[in-house]
């Protein structure tokens, strides 16, 4: 698929103002994270393939907030239908699946857990966060009840949730109370204590102890079929969105915006 290209050499170009094919992602004035960012870069990449591709008309016109119009939405859908097909997966991938996470299908496990949180908001240095929470994961691992700061210490000074008043207490939690990015990380294992990496989550690095677990009990594969089918047809269109975006952008003049730099939230 070709990507008609803009005219770059229009004059007065605000410097700064991040561009797909010369289309500005955003006001000269607006600030946005590196995430934000990308996810108006893909959606336009991906408004511009749907007009060269014919399923949008060409006056159709990206918002200046970023904001795509009910045409480009149900355009960006046919493209998409059309461009990242979903293959059902067999019954041997299935199993396979199943068989490797199934932690993920059990009913009524438990985990209480405390956790400091860094919040990632639009502006924050993720590189410098990233040191604090790695620097505040080892002095609560290090902590012996003597020079090293307690894990409640290190919540209630650092941690950008409401729970580090209570010490970065959450409680018992199933897998249904948590993000599933948090889930993943918690009922993948059987590790209890501070864990030994920080969790990623959509609102941030978290530094977390898990302090107890109960087992819940296994589901039969056929029981949850649906469920794991529904996750690998995610797992498949996740893969196959980024490979388009990619072939896109490589077929595209992308100004002030790194799309290298980490898994966009439009294909998450």
């Amino acid at each position: 698929m070709r990507v008609e290209h803009v005219d770059l050499s229009t004059p007065q170009r605000p410097p700064g103002v991040a561009r797909i094919n010369g289309v500005a992602l955003h006001a000269p004035s607006e600030a946005l994270s590196a995430d934000e960012l990308r996810q108006r870069a893909c959606t336009e990449l991906l408004r511009q393939a749907a007009q060269a591709a014919g399923f949008l008309d060409a006056a159709d016109a990206c918002g200046a907030d970023g904001a795509t119009s009910e045409a480009a939405t149900a355009a960006i859908e046919a493209l998409l239908e059309r461009a990242v097909p979903l293959p059902e997966p067999s019954q041997e991938a299935c199993r396979r699946y199943y068989a490797a996470h199934e932690p993920l299908y059990r009913t009524g496990e438990q985990v209480r857990v405390r956790h400091v949180l860094f919040a990632v908001t639009p502006g924050v240095d993720v590189v410098a966060l990233r040191k604090r929470a790695e620097m505040a994961m080892l002095e609560v691992r290090c902590f012996d009840g003597s020079a090293a700061p307690s894990f409640d210490a290190v919540a209630a000074k650092l941690s950008n949730c409401p729970s580090g008043a209570s010490g970065g207490d959450l409680g018992w939690l199933t897998s249904a109370d948590c993000a599933p990015e948090f889930a993943r990380e918690l009922f993948a294992s059987k590790e209890v204590g501070v864990l030994p990496r920080l969790v990623h989550s959509r609102f941030g690095l978290h530094v977390v102890e898990v302090l107890e677990r109960e087992a819940g009990t296994q589901q039969p594969f056929e029981s949850v079929r649906g469920a794991v089918e529904t996750a690998l047809r995610q797992q498949v269109f996740v893969a196959a969105m980024r490979q388009f975006l990619q072939v896109l952008a490589g077929q595209a003049q992308v100004e002030g915006v790194d799309l290298d730099a980490a898994q966009t939230p439009l294909v998450q």
